[in-house]
């Protein structure tokens, strides 16, 4: 194997040196500048957490709330733990902090109904790998590992990190079918791995609603509700809006290529009905998803940040400046005075991630949840604990708390939390998930983490579709099919 990547590598590497200079354009900055190193290119991940833990401090409780919680709980199942701690290797902790951080919900219930206990091993976002694998391969017996790190995937399972969860969970359970597609996004040979608790959009588009009415333009929320909100409406209000002689931009956010890729439902690499790895790059609507951000490009309606020593600018949102800021919800989380789009409070507008007219409204999906450690020494406490954080997540009650404690902490209206849930419903309904981060760091590197003008990044910065797919998709076609190989070994070992 060792052998083929080599090659298989060279060839990516020379074909793409040919294919950008015949663009003329010799751009290898962007959001970036390492294009080969595909964690140098994820700055969106290092703010990750689990999503849709419900944060409550148990001193400050309304009046009522506390049978709130009791009755959340009221809905786990009946179990003793023998092994009453669970032990979590991240970059951040599930516990609360010293400085006075409330207590999820979640957490509340895992230490109140089964006298559970989170011990958490800490490492950084830059070594965490490393840290997994001494614990793992060192017999510490660590249980879980964030599950909505994008580059567990198959990585993890082929290294020997990660274990099936089906020893341990029946995903036709009551419990598990809101998150059941998104368990599915993770099925390889028929297995799953990740015990997922929720699951979010990757991506909003967010917008100033004091800019729509000023532009008179439609608000794309009641375009969303009409159910005509799509690509179509997407560029045609670019083009009423964006004028650079005006300082009127477009379309800003380092993640916004992934974003419209996975509107299409297509992603590069997935896997087929019976849980194999596939490259998608020669798929018709891949295609389509490349085209359609070629045309934004060519049209002018893409920030172009190299004006800007390649910075997003997202302080033009509030100034009434640019159109749409596509970003990950926690653009929203904090104080106001911390949101860098700089939007007043009462203007933020969000909505979906447009899809193509006609089509279902994939999204780009956020997978919360809990890679499984080979060599857990308590699977099932990490189960009863996934369970309670799907509980804290869909209980009326728990989500009203939580809604409470988002107005309070970033003002936002109930109108915003609302529009957030039906968008994150949208991504649970919908989700599409790109394997090529998880796969390999050569796929990687050419396909979704690569700079600017690599792989499916390039189209929305002036690539050609046509051209750029005839540089990699072989390659990463033969990379994608080695790296399945692998993989199915590796499953065949769980059997």
């Amino acid at each position: 194997m060792n052998n083929t990547k080599k090659i298989l590598t060279g060839i990516l590497a020379l074909s793409m040196a040919a294919s950008l200079a015949a663009c003329g354009n010799d751009d290898a900055q962007g959001d970036s500048g390492n294009a080969g190193n595909a964690d140098a290119t994820t700055t969106q991940e290092t703010t990750t957490t689990t999503a849709l833990t419900v944060e409550v401090n148990t001193e400050a409780l309304k009046e009522g709330e506390e049978e709130v919680l009791e009755n959340a709980m009221s809905q786990l199942r009946d179990a003793e733990l023998e092994n009453k701690t669970v032990k979590w290797l991240a970059h951040y902790d599930i516990n609360p902090s010293t400085n006075g951080a409330s207590k999820s919900v979640a957490l509340e219930m895992f230490e109140t109904k089964y006298g559970g206990k989170i011990e958490w091993i800490p490492t950084d976002w830059n070594s965490r790998y490393d840290a997994l694998s001494t614990n793992v391969l060192g017999g510490v017996g660590v249980d879980i590992f964030p599950g909505d790190d994008v580059f567990n995937f198959p990585k993890g399972i082929i290294s020997g990190m990660f274990q099936p969860i089906d020893n341990y969970v029946d995903i036709n359970d009551t419990i598990w079918q809101n998150v059941k597609a998104g368990m599915n996004a993770y099925s390889f040979g028929g297995k799953h791995f990740n015990l997922v608790t929720s699951v979010t959009a990757e991506e909003i588009v967010i917008y100033n609603k004091a800019t729509i009415e000023a532009n008179g333009l439609d608000d794309p929320w009641e375009l969303y509700k009409e159910g005509n909100w799509n690509w179509d409406t997407f560029k045609s209000m670019l083009q009423e809006f964006v004028d650079e002689d005006n300082d009127q931009y477009g379309i800003d956010g380092f993640w916004s290529e992934n974003a419209l890729l996975l509107s299409a439902g297509v992603p590069s690499v997935g896997t087929t009905d019976d849980g194999h790895l596939i490259s998608n790059l020669k798929d018709a609507t891949l295609e389509k998803a490349m085209n359609y951000q070629y045309d934004l490009f060519n049209a002018g309606l893409v920030f172009n940040r190299e004006q800007f020593n390649w910075s997003e600018q997202p302080a033009m949102m509030g100034e009434g400046r640019q159109l749409f800021y596509i970003i990950g919800p926690y653009a929203l989380d904090g104080k106001p005075e911390t949101w860098t789009h700089k939007i007043d409070p009462e203007n933020v507008g969000v909505v979906p991630v447009p899809s193509p007219a006609g089509s279902d409204p994939y999204q780009a999906a956020k997978i919360n949840g809990f890679a499984l450690c080979k060599g857990a020494a308590n699977p099932e406490g990490a189960v009863l604990f996934a369970e309670c954080n799907i509980i804290g997540g869909i209980d009326e009650g728990a989500v009203a708390i939580s809604d409470r404690k988002k107005k309070d902490d970033s003002q936002l209206s109930d109108e915003i939390i609302a529009n957030l849930k039906e968008i994150n419903t949208l991504a649970e309904q919908y989700p599409v998930v790109d394997l090529a981060s998880g796969a390999s760091t050569d796929i990687a590197s050419y396909t979704t983490q690569g700079g600017d003008n690599i792989g499916t990044r390039a189209a929305l910065h002036g690539t050609d579709w046509a051209s750029n797919r005839e540089s990699i998709a072989d390659a990463i076609e033969m990379l994608v099919n080695d790296v399945d190989a692998n993989l199915q070994s590796k499953i065949a070992e769980f059997e």
